[in-house]
Order: structure tokens, then C-alpha cells, then sequence
């Protein structure tokens, strides 16, 4: 009988108030099933020693029908308090979870939402790291309250530019993930260069001053059988080399080189005047 009360504690939805009365009859049935079966266990013996005021049958009749009586409504009155109990620590227990899994200031999701979600993506999708460029000094020059007035724009651009088949979170600091799923990678591109097109067309109106951002982006792949780690790392490196030319751009981490690159490879002994070096060699030298 225990095992039986505790299943359905278990398999009862106590999300919705429905679930408390379902939960409240059974426990008022089941107390007055034991009631019967403990007035047939009881009564013969009380009969065989001779104390009970009416006959055998009487008795058990009235029994069994006060035990519907009592039993049934003092059990569903305490299973509905019982009941009322599990469906708030049930609704406690789901905020918790939820806050958990949110990023205070930003409102999208922290970091551990975002690395469940990555996990459970294998392909037909990109990892975005975008990091809001130069953030100490936007910081230092205009104080916290601004800083935190940056992230706040910046995610709420994010979570309004990127759709329902996408994950966005804040990873930490200026720091954000995104899941870009759909379309092909082309696609993905276009919409992120947009999204960084945006931001820093968009002046941030904060204690009185209008803060003008730009944000860099590394981008990887998740295909079929590579680790969610190797993809990551990649596109921290992406981000990596788009801090490193510049700023304000977008680095998906099997870009061919644009002139840009080109010159800065050539700067830095790579490839000659002139000529577009190997990209297995501006990957190997970018750690991509």
C-alpha cells in the first residue's frame, strides 16, 4: 500500500490544481477499502468473545458504511491538503529549475541551458560566439550601470533576430552563445552578418549617454560525429582571429580569404606578395 501511495505521488502531474482532487479521491478510496478489509479482519473475532452490542452481520454493516463516512472524507480532506502541498513544491520546484537555467541580467539562457542544448544538436546547424568588442573600456568610460544597459540592447537584439529553431544564451560577461539552425550555412551567415550590421548601426541610450557598440562573431560548423568540444574550440578561435583583424566582422572558421586576411597573413610571413596562401596553413597558424 505504501509503495502504491508513493507511485501515485510520483506519477501524478501536480503542475495542474485537477491533479490534486484525482489525487485526493484515490486516497479517499483507498482509506476506506482498508477500512472494510480491517472491519472483515476484526469484527469475527470480536464476535467470537461476545462484545459486540449487535449481531455479527449488523455490525459489519454499520461498519462499513460509517468507515465510507469517515474514512472517505477525513482522508481526502488531509490527501487534499497533502495534495495542495506537492502541487505548490512541484510548482517551486519548476521555477527553481527555470531560474536556474536563465541568466539574470540578460534574460536568455547561461551557460549550462546552452551546453544541454548544444549536446542535443548534431547537424544543420552553427555555433555563433559573438563578444561585444572593447566592453572594459565601454565599462571603465561610462561605469557599470552602462555596461550592464549594453548587455540588456545587445540581448534583446539577439533573442528578437534569431527564431524559434535557434538557441541564444549569455555565456558570461560580454559574452554570448548562439544555435543557428536551418537553412544552409550560406543562409546562417547572411543572417548573422546582419545581426552584427544591426548592433552597430544601433546606438544604446543609457544614463544619459548613447553608447556605440560593434560585436565580432566566430562561427563552426556542427556536423555528423564531431565533438561538440572540437566545435566549440573552433569557434572560439574564429572569434579569436576577428578580434585580431579588426573587429566588427564575422569569422566562420572555413573562410575563404578576403583581402583583408590576405594582407595581415602576408604581414605576419605567411604566403607571398600577391598570391592567396594554402588555407590548411592559415589554419594551422590560427590554431583553427
Amino acid at each position: 500500500m505504501r509503495s502504491w501511495i508513493f507511485l501515485q505521488a510520483e506519477l501524478g502531474n501536480f503542475h495542474h490544481r485537477g491533479t490534486i482532487f484525482s489525487f485526493a479521491l484515490k486516497m479517499g478510496f483507498a482509506a476506506v477499502i482498508l477500512s472494510i478489509l480491517l472491519i472483515l479482519a476484526v469484527m469475527p473475532l470480536l464476535a467470537f468473545f461476545g462484545v459486540l452490542p449487535f449481531t455479527l452481520a449488523l455490525t459489519i454493516s454499520y461498519s462499513i458504511a460509517l468507515s465510507w463516512l469517515l474514512s472517505g472524507i477525513v482522508c481526502g480532506i488531509l490527501s487534499l491538503i497533502v495534495g495542495h502541498a506537492m502541487h505548490q513544491l512541484t510548482v517551486s520546484r519548476a521555477e527553481f529549475e527555470k531560474l536556474s537555467r536563465i541568466d539574470t541580467l540578460s534574460g536568455l539562457l547561461n551557460r549550462r541551458a546552452f551546453a544541454e542544448a548544444l549536446n542535443g544538436i548534431d547537424d544543420g546547424a552553427s555555433l555563433v560566439i559573438f563578444d561585444v568588442d572593447r566592453f572594459k573600456a565601454i565599462n571603465d568610460r561610462f561605469g557599470h550601470a552602462c555596461g550592464d544597459a549594453v548587455i540588456i540592447a545587445v540581448s534583446a537584439i539577439l533573442a528578437s533576430a534569431f527564431d524559434g529553431s535557434s538557441v541564444v544564451a549569455r555565456l558570461g560577461g560580454e559574452e554570448f552563445g548562439v544555435i543557428v539552425s536551418g537553412g544552409d550555412v550560406e543562409e546562417r551567415l547572411q543572417k548573422i552578418e546582419a545581426v552584427k550590421t544591426q548592433i552597430a548601426r544601433r546606438s544604446i541610450a543609457a544614463d544619459g549617454c548613447d553608447i556605440s557598440i560593434t560585436i565580432s562573431a566566430g562561427i563552426a560548423d556542427l556536423l555528423p560525429g564531431r565533438s561538440k568540444e572540437a566545435v566549440y574550440a573552433s569557434a572560439d578561435k574564429a572569434l579569436y582571429l576577428a578580434k585580431a583583424l579588426g573587429r566588427n566582422r564575422v569569422v566562420h572558421e572555413r573562410n575563404a580569404l578576403d583581402h583583408t586576411w590576405h594582407h595581415h597573413l602576408v604581414e605576419g610571413g605567411l604566403g607571398v606578395q600577391g598570391a592567396v596562401p594554402d588555407f590548411n596553413d592559415t589554419q594551422r597558424a590560427y590554431g583553427i
